[in-house]
């Protein structure tokens, strides 16, 4: 491999559509608050399943990003990956024009894409006949859509692609847009996750494997990672995005950096379909090839925001992980799960919980792990329950890990010029 200099590569720009809020300020302050945004399913009656609760982003207009026309045209999960991908540009106050689209590039991952266009024309094919389809079908539901359709909305003309990784999406996502800074291939990245499967199909698909709680009666309680009484994980739907830009090319045009980002591991377990191996071997990589990267010791590390989906074998088994990693510096650190307020975004998991780790490193607060009552014996860090903490965080890494064994960890740290 030749051998290049690589680039310093930081966050200037964020972007948030979330069940706890829709945009990047209510979405921090929700995290702060330790908001809920976890209810009785509302977009379609939802009586005849196990599982009638999830996340649900509420009150989303998409007119404020895209005409009518526009907006018809694209399914619910490339809607939010536009809008947030919007944000995060006019956060970072990051203008493309002509001189600069070849050099900004976009990777959005989501893990299930356009499922509600498939269901809404499978149910057209059925009842009506083939020639009945929308032309759109297609183009509206394959999951590449939210990145190319960010790009037609925002002119950068440079790497486009989409990260299919399961629940790792989002975070694959803004990994490999960060390599792709790193060895000079784009001065700027559009990246993170968007999923919009709350839907019918979907959820009748995740509570037949026995991976959603079924605490119906009790929403606001239902997911509660690391806590002994928890029955699986609840849905979400939402987009989270960054903006990444190579150092130099954000200090010449006087850019805020909210932080650097300096590592991505990811490794597979190779193992099974949907569970972790055990021992969480496949995660301990991902973190220790994180770090490496990174060029970070264990002891560097201030928080980390957790998978913590709230099932009964991924939270122990990331808890076992992070002790194998950090050892004894496992137990002086924050980790928590914002999974409880947000509830599981699949594919767009990992863009929240970066654009959260982003946060925590740039104001020193961190989320909290909210409906932790009842700690699991075998889950015994210092998982922030209840309330958010000012702390310094020098050093945040994310998690994310997704079915048939994909495992990622990125590491975000504070920004000091060389």
């Amino acid at each position: 491999m030749t051998n290049i200099e690589l680039k310093r590569v930081v966050v200037t720009g964020l972007g948030a559509i979330t069940p706890i809020g829709n945009t990047l300020a209510e979405y921090w302050d929700g995290l702060l608050s330790g908001r809920n945004g976890i209810g009785t399913i509302t977009r379609f009656d939802p009586s005849r399943h196990a599982c009638r609760i999830a996340g649900e982003v509420k009150g989303f207009n998409p007119h404020d990003y895209m005409d009518r026309k526009e907006a018809k045209r694209m399914d619910r999960f490339a809607q939010f990956g536009v809008a947030a991908s919007k944000q995060a540009i006019a956060d970072a106050k990051f203008v493309i024009n002509e001189l600069n689209a070849e050099q900004v590039g976009v990777v959005i991952g989501t893990g299930v894409g356009g499922i509600k266009v498939l269901e809404d024309q499978q149910e057209v094919y059925l009842n009506r006949g083939p020639d009945r389809c929308s032309p759109f079908m297609i183009p509206m539901m394959i999951a590449n859509m939210a990145a190319g359709l960010t790009a037609i909305h925002t002119g950068a003309k440079g790497p486009n692609t989409c990260t299919v990784s399961a629940c790792a999406s989002g975070a694959h996502g803004v990994g490999d847009a960060f390599r792709l800074i790193q060895r000079g291939y784009a001065q700027a990245m559009i990246c993170g996750g968007t999923e919009a499967a709350v839907t019918p199909l979907s959820l009748a698909g995740f509570a037949s494997a026995k991976a959603l709680s079924t605490r119906n009666d009790d929403p606001k309680h239902a997911c509660r990672p690391f806590d002994r009484d928890r029955d699986g994980f609840v849905m979400g739907e939402g987009a989270g995005i960054l903006l990444l830009e190579e150092l130099e090319h954000a200090l010449s045009r006087g850019a805020r950096i909210y932080a650097e980002m300096v590592g991505y591991g990811m490794t597979c377990d190779a193992y099974h379909i949907t569970s972790p191996v055990p021992g969480g071997e496949g995660a301990i990589r991902a973190m220790q090839l994180a770090l490496k990267d990174a060029g970070l010791q264990p002891e560097d590390v201030s928080y980390i925001n957790a998978h913590g989906t709230s099932t009964p074998v991924n939270d122990p088994t990331e808890t076992t992980a992070i002790k194998k990693v950090l050892g004894d510096h496992a137990y002086k650190i924050a980790v928590s799960s914002t999974k409880s307020m947000t509830g599981h975004l699949l594919g767009g998991s990992g863009g929240i919980e970066s654009v959260a780790s982003v946060l925590a490193v740039a104001h020193d607060q961190i989320p909290p792990t909210i409906n932790l009552e009842n700690p699991d014996p075998d889950c015994d860090l210092d998982y922030v329950p209840h309330q958010s903490r000012q702390q310094t965080v020098d050093v945040a890494l994310s998690n994310s890990f997704g079915f048939g064994g994909h495992n990622v960890t990125l590491v975000f740290k504070k920004y000091k010029s060389a």
